[in-house]
This record gives structure tokens, sequence and C-alpha cells, in this order.
């Protein structure tokens, strides 16, 4: 996350003034210096993927949707992200501006992740399909079979240590089932990017829309307590504030 980046890069500024007022003059070995060349290259090639996805998504007509959209959708967010947060399909707002989660659920899923201690840049956020179906219906299995080949590639790309399903349709999608949500949330759940893949850990929670339409402590308290398992599971602090 980018607090811990910046605390690591002060920790070795300060490692780095020790060394010279010591005499070593070397301040940055060859190694250290690879290493970062390596990562940056590595940085690079995703985001180069990432672009390259988005571009096959911007013009895509797989499905009818893709003649009914302003916009298409394909995500966005950090390219090495640990948490992937996952909805169904955009909205009308998300189709006017071709970005994920804008509108008003959105607002709240950026409250959501500033309440974990997280900021937006930090996280990709994307969804099952990339395109608003009509009068934001439920996406069709149809659609789904054509468009979910966007998300694989750009999960195999992120590689995220977790991924946040957000409702029922983009959970059972992903975890390949029917159950409800309230069957599914409050506990991790094994998603498999291929049949060789290492499976990626999947907490499912309440779409924030529906948090919007069913605002109640115990709603609110059920998504955060969902949030907490995941920034324990992540090793990450969970903030004060959120405690409840």
């Amino acid at each position: 996350m980018a607090e811990e980046i910046d605390i690591k890069k002060v920790a070795r500024q300060h490692l780095d003034m020790d060394r010279f007022f010591a005499g070593d003059f070397s301040i940055k070995s060859e190694k250290s210096r690879t290493r970062e060349q390596s990562l940056q290259a590595e940085a690079d090639q995703a985001a180069g993927r990432m672009e390259r996805i988005a571009g096959r998504v911007r013009a895509c007509r797989r499905c009818p949707l893709g003649e009914l959209r302003t916009n298409a959708v394909p995500g966005e967010g950090g390219w090495r992200g640990c948490i992937a947060f996952i909805g169904e399909a955009p909205g009308a707002d998300e189709d006017a501006q071709g970005r994920p989660f804008v509108g008003r659920a959105g607002k709240l899923l950026d409250k959501i992740i500033a309440a974990m201690g997280l900021k937006r840049q930090d996280v990709f956020i994307g969804n099952i399909l990339k395109c608003r179906p009509p009068d934001n219906r439920d996406p069709r299995p149809d659609e789904i079979v054509k468009c979910l080949p966007y998300l694989q590639e750009q999960l195999d790309v992120l590689k995220p240590e977790t991924i946040v399903a957000l409702g029922a349709h983009a959970a059972r999608t992903l975890l390949d089932n029917n159950k409800s949500i309230g069957q599914l949330r409050g506990k991790f759940h094994d998603y498999y990017p291929g049949a060789m893949a290492k499976p990626i850990k999947l907490m499912a929670t309440y779409h924030p829309a529906y948090l919007l339409r069913n605002y109640s402590d115990a709603s609110r308290r059920a998504v955060w307590e969902d949030m907490q398992q995941v920034l324990k599971e992540l090793g990450l602090p969970i903030p004060d504030h959120g405690r409840k």
C-alpha cells in the first residue's frame, strides 16, 4: 500500500545516511539497483498488459451490450494491488464516465476502502461485465460467458492476494455456485483463476448499492466485519476508527 511504501522509503533513506557517515560511499549497491530495475520492468510490462486488455474491452462487440453502451468500463486501480474489488456490472454513472464505481454506490465503496486505511488507487476495482445492461438489469448468462474472460485475464496480471466480491452476482459467478450472499459472506472461499493456478482467497460481502437501499447498523456492521477479516488475512492493521 502507498503508506507502507513511504515507510520503507524513509527507512531506506536513514540506512543510506548511516552508511554515508560511516564511510560507505557506495550508497546503493549494484544488486539493489538491479532489483529496482527488475521491479520497474515488471511493473511496466504489467501496466502494458492491462492497457492492452482495456483496449480490447473498449473495442469489444462480443454481445449486444457493446452496441448499447456509451462507454465500456474496463476497471482501474493499482497494477499490483493486494485487493481486487469486483462488482457485477457498470451502472449509468459508470457508463457515462467509463470508470467503475463512480456513482452513489462508488462513493460508499470509497468510504469502505478509506475505513480500511487504504486509498482507491491502492486496490483494483472492476466488474464481471464491462458494459452496462439496459435499466441496470441483472447480467445474463450469455453476457457473462463472453465478458468474464477479460476479468480473468486482468486477475492473472494483477495476481491479487484477496478478492472482495461485491454482491451475490459477482460472488456466484466467481465461485460458480447459486448460494445467497447471506450464505457466502463472513468467511473466505477459494477462487481458482485456472486449472493449474493457486487459489485466491475470496471474501463475499454486500454490494454498496444494497447498503444504500438497506442502510442499517446490522448491514453496515456485517460489511465491516468482512473487511476486518480481509485486513487480517493480508496482515494489515485494522484502523481503530472502524472498530465497534
